[in-house]
């Protein structure tokens, strides 16, 4: 391949992951204005803030999810311990407001 199909190769692929990484962004922000809600619902009815039942089977799934998609489900895990981390924080704040 010569210097500029690759150059040009590059630009395209770094495009596409641009887009990707947005996308991941605005999906992540719909989904905390989700978890906000559960958080002040769960507040207001004097709820823990974990639900490691439902971790659990978050994690199951989305590993088999990662598993179907050729991801790595290990990573995949990893990605959605720091979402959880940050729900949970987040639900903590909520009760103790």
């Amino acid at each position: 391949m010569s210097d500029e199909k690759a150059i040009a190769e590059l630009a395209r692929l770094r495009a596409s992951i641009d887009n990707l990484d947005a996308t991941l962004v605005h999906l992540l922000a719909e989904r905390f204005k989700c978890t906000q809600r559960v958080g002040e619902l769960k507040a207001s009815a004097d709820m823990p803030p974990a639900d490691p039942k439902r971790e659990e089977y978050q994690i199951a799934r989305l590993r088999a999810k990662a598993e179907e998609s050729g991801l790595d489900p290990q990573f995949a895990e990893k990605i959605l311990g720091v979402i959880i981390s940050e729900v949970i924080r987040n639900h903590v704040s909520l009760r103790d407001q």
